[in-house]
């Protein structure tokens, strides 16, 4: 019972955040260039790291976040049909994507050495498909529900 009232209150509060983020964030192009920092911060991240564990633990990590994120930007009643649609293909792909880089669901594991360029594929691939198919609103709670997780 906790949680189905701390989830209500969740909702609540991303409403709200969601109408004062509207508001200083402006349209949708602020909204995707600030995703687009949060998803090149993940990638920096992970370049950075000392050791291809630690990258792939980076890579794995941000993928359950978004993936998690999307899942409670969909629990929204709101939310159009062609959003709804749009954060199932693009979680449809991140899970593939996981699933390559930890050699699931028949995919090759990425290389340890090739981590940096897989890191930097996801990001452009995962740009380019939010720039088509996201709406500003939902750009918005992806980014206000990315920094409470």
């Amino acid at each position: 019972m906790k949680k189905v009232k701390y989830f209500a209150y969740l909702l609540v509060f991303i409403l709200f955040a969601q109408t004062a983020a509207a508001a200083s964030i402006g349209d949708g192009d602020d909204a995707l260039d600030m995703f687009k920092t949060y998803i090149n911060t993940t990638v920096q991240k992970a370049k950075k790291a000392e050791n291809p564990s630690a990258k792939r633990e980076i890579l794995d990590n941000s993928f359950d976040k978004i993936m998690t994120t999307f899942d409670r930007v969909q629990q929204v009643k709101a939310l159009s049909e062609k959003d709804n649609k749009a954060l199932n293909l693009l979680r449809d792909d991140i899970q593939q994507k996981k699933a390559e880089l930890n050699g699931e669901e028949g995919f090759e594991r990425v290389r340890d050495k090739d981590l940096n360029d897989f890191a930097n594929y996801v990001q452009q691939d995962f740009e380019q498909a939010l720039s088509i198919s996201i709406s500003a609103t939902v750009l918005v709670l992806i980014i206000i529900i990315l920094l409470l997780l």
